[in-house]
């Protein structure tokens, strides 16, 4: 996708901000930072207008409703209070409603813990965002993406609820800031193009595994920089109930960052991630495809799942269909942990039913302040 001069500008200065911030927290500023090291970590592109005026409004909601905001916050609020969504399932797979606060057990780091406040809501605000992947393995599947998940954002959206859409392929670019309007979504993704680098270009593997397919920069599946941007500079900023879903194959090509580091961003995010792995195994030829092993970690330790698609486009649809109905049968429990410290270490969460019932949640959370 071609880059506007302007947001370049703004991006750059968005990089530097993240790179000056983190260093600082870390006690290494230096006096000036440059804009090569500034470059080092990932970028979100998109309209430089839509980014500013979408993004400045919505930081404005959350200024005006802070105090509201804690009661529904994240793990990263103020008191100290750390916020689990999850879903319960019997050994079919099916939702388990109507439970309470009595059939749980919550535990951090094998330690129990106090069940603060417990709710079985499905009706809370729900930021989402949708990454769907624009690179050449996508060519034959992309259509029905576009297709299929613009109908599942009109139909799961209610009015106080919002969603972005970013494209991810030799670059990560942020096709639509968060908005409630369906419109401008199905616009989006639509908006979305195969974008593959040259076939005849080779060179070193990136740090996320994959290689750069050619030396000038990062190209190929950006899949794990993608995660990363999405969670640090979109859902970070938000509070409550937060997902994103992912529409690909797994496969990382190029990205600056590991899984682990994606994985990382996510949870301190406190997003659940879904994987709708979506794949023309014909593509791949005779030895496969492999993205479906870090795709099960990334589901896995931010409680949500991979749901396996192939190129069907009814597999799509219910894939969907499950995801919406997860979202709306959410149990919200919260509680104050017996460890207080606020030393940046992550904190394993075990969530225990008394019945033989499968928990789908995160399995722990940083212990970090909360962003002013």
């Amino acid at each position: 996708m071609p880059k506007d001069p302007g947001f370049q500008t703004f991006a750059a200065r968005r990089a530097i901000a993240v790179f000056a911030a983190a260093t600082l927290a870390a006690g290494l500023l230096s006096s000036s930072v440059s804009l090569a090291s500034a470059q080092q970590l990932p970028r979100l592109a998109g309209p430089p207008d839509q980014v500013n005026s979408q993004t400045q409004g919505k930081q404005g909601q959350g200024n005006q409703g802070d105090e509201q905001d804690q009661s529904v916050g994240t793990l990263r609020v103020n008191v100290n209070v750390v916020q689990l969504f999850f879903n319960v399932k019997d050994k079919k797979g099916a939702l388990i409603p109507n439970l309470t606060k009595d059939d749980f057990q919550i535990l951090e780091d094998n330690k129990p813990q106090t069940i603060k406040y417990f709710t079985a809501e499905s009706d809370l605000p729900l930021t989402l965002g949708i990454l769907i992947d624009s690179s050449g393995s996508q060519q034959r599947v992309l259509e029905m993406e576009k297709e299929v998940g613009a109908n599942f954002l009109s139909e799961i959206l209610r009015p106080k609820d919002e969603a972005f859409v970013i494209s991810f392929d030799v670059d990560t670019n942020l096709l639509q800031d968060f908005t409630n309007s369906s419109r401008r979504l199905r616009d989006a993704l639509n908006s979305a193009r195969i974008n593959a680098p040259p076939s005849s270009c080779g060179g070193l593997p990136g740090a996320g595994g994959g290689p750069l397919p050619c030396s000038s920069s990062p190209k190929g599946t950006v899949l794990y920089d993608a995660v990363y941007l999405a969670s640090h500079d979109e859902l970070a900023k938000e509070v409550g109930r937060k997902a994103m879903i992912l529409l690909t194959d797994g496969e990382d090509q190029g990205s600056q960052l590991k899984i682990t580091e994606a994985i990382e961003a996510a949870q301190k995010a406190d997003s659940i991630c879904y994987v709708l792995l979506i794949a023309d195994r014909g593509f791949y030829g005779f030895g496969g495809y492999s993205g479906d092993r870090e795709m099960k970690k990334l589901a896995g330790e931010t409680g949500g799942r991979v749901i396996e698609v192939g190129n069907k486009l009814d597999k799509l649809k219910d894939a969907f269909d499950q995801i919406a109905k997860e979202l709306r049968s959410q149990y919200n429990v919260g509680y104050t942990p017996s460890n207080t410290a606020l030393d940046g270490t992550f904190r394993r969460v075990e969530i225990h039913a008394k019945k033989d019932y499968k928990i789908q949640s995160r399995t722990g959370y940083y212990a970090v302040a909360k962003r002013d």
